[in-house]
């Protein structure tokens, strides 16, 4: 069955997530996560190379061990995001968004309604559609739509001038929680290419949208989670099998 999105669920804990991106499908990974001490799952839908067989593949695993699943889509429309959480994702990031009113065509395609209009599908994100779970686990369809919005992660990347141009309409949609930007592609757009972060234009933008986003009441990605990537999560696990490994073989 579907649980608690863990990013909410370490949030109210007090802290961020840690979440890692996979760049395999292979569940040892998933796994390898689970047993790090990760919280949950991100993939990159926008530059990986998934198939729909491997995205559920990946969210089973990632369910059985308690990691919810999050994505940065290909694109932000309606029936590729239906395509992800049909899956069981609980959190998508839309790249590429430059007005209020795609933001807000990305959240009703996330929310049930009354909060949006997605899409009632027959897979994992919806128990298989199954009535006996869904009056067992949520009284009703009812009762899971309600419990799928409030799981619900919705992030969008500014990241031309035009979607910088546009922020506060971006920030006044309801059901978007929080902002990314993408560095490299927002430089181009700004007339800066081959610029990073460290940019002065660019790092001045980044701190204006920042700025502005909590101002609206409203996150930056990174408050949600801390994120990390395959290797970096492969080191890290070395390094404590090392460090455990040490302790146990050759004690004081």
């Amino acid at each position: 069955m579907m649980f608690e999105n863990t990013i909410f669920k370490c949030n109210r804990e007090g802290r961020k997530a840690l979440s890692v991106r996979l760049a395999s499908a292979e569940p040892f990974w998933i796994e390898l996560a689970a047993l790090s001490g990760f919280d949950c799952v991100s993939l990159d839908g926008e530059h990986g190379a998934y198939s729909p067989v491997e995205v559920d593949r990946i969210v089973s695993v990632a369910h059985a061990h308690g990691l919810t699943v999050k994505a940065r889509v290909p694109n932000h429309s309606a029936d590729e995001i239906n395509r992800w959480l049909d899956r069981g994702l609980q959190g998508i990031m839309a790249p590429h968004i430059e007005t209020g009113e795609q933001a807000q065509a990305l959240a009703n395609a996330c929310y049930f309604g009354p909060l949006g209009h997605r899409s009632w599908g027959g897979g994992r994100g919806t128990e298989f559609n199954d009535d006996g779970l869904l009056e067992a686990g949520y009284g009703d369809r009812r009762g899971f739509a309600e419990f799928a919005n409030e799981n619900m992660l919705v992030l969008v990347q500014v990241e031309s001038k035009t979607g910088y141009e546009n922020l506060n309409d971006i920030l006044a949609v309801e059901g978007l929680d929080g902002i990314a930007y993408g560095a490299f592609d927002l430089a181009y757009s700004l007339g800066l290419p081959g610029a990073g972060a460290d940019h002065p234009e660019v790092a001045r933008v980044h701190a204006d949208i920042e700025a502005r986003t909590r101002d609206a009441g409203k996150r930056m990605s990174w408050d949600y989670f801390v994120e990390t990537d395959q290797a970096e999560m492969l080191l890290s696990a070395g390094r404590e099998f090392v460090r455990v490994n040490r302790d146990t073989a050759f004690p004081d």
